[in-house]
């Protein structure tokens, strides 16, 4: 059974007003009664997916940061000059394209960017954009449709399921704003 067409007025994602939730950026996908995961094929090409699995398993691993950087580019991911991916950051594999990491960030060990949520009757997919200066810290999930400002710093083992501002500090699951120096 091929996917029901999206909610959203286009399938492609387009520059949409700042200050929206995230789920209002996010588009929706649904799959009739079939669980949508099992779908997945319908909406990503395997040869697509394999590449990109294989991809993203060795820059899990690789020690040197600019041949991840390349690579990641080279399966559509938008990264930064110095941009740093510490040991097992995991991003995207069906949607990869749909990330943006800008200048100088870091991305935390074990961390794990995604843009999509696969639901039991639907797909979402949103970009995620990570501007420049970003620390992100260990173990961080950020979810699909979310944008973190630049200069922002999330601590070790958050859920980002909101946009932060620039320069804030947040963490926790999920992240709100963290106080003091």
């Amino acid at each position: 059974m091929p996917w029901a067409a999206p909610r959203t007025e286009e399938c492609a994602i387009s520059d949409r007003e700042q200050g929206e939730r995230r789920q209002d950026r996010l588009d929706h996908y649904p799959s009739g009664d079939v669980n949508s995961l099992w779908m997945w094929q319908h909406r990503v090409p395997l040869r697509r997916v394999a590449r990109n699995f294989l991809v993203i398993y060795v820059c899990r691993y690789l020690p040197y940061l600019g041949w991840k950087n390349a690579l990641y580019r080279r399966i559509g991911v938008n990264v930064g000059s110095h941009t740093s991916f510490a040991l097992s950051a995991t991003l995207d594999i069906f949607f990869p394209e749909l990330i943006s990491v800008g200048d100088e960030t870091i991305i935390g060990y074990n961390t794990v960017i995604l843009a999509h949520e696969y639901l039991r009757h639907e797909l979402r997919t949103g970009r995620v954009q990570i501007g420049r200066d970003v620390v992100v810290g260990a173990s961080c999930t950020i979810l699909p449709g979310v944008t973190i400002g630049d200069g922002a710093v999330v601590s070790a083992h958050s859920l980002v399921n909101k946009d932060v501002p620039a320069a804030a500090r947040v963490g926790g699951v999920p992240a709100r704003p963290l106080g003091g120096e």
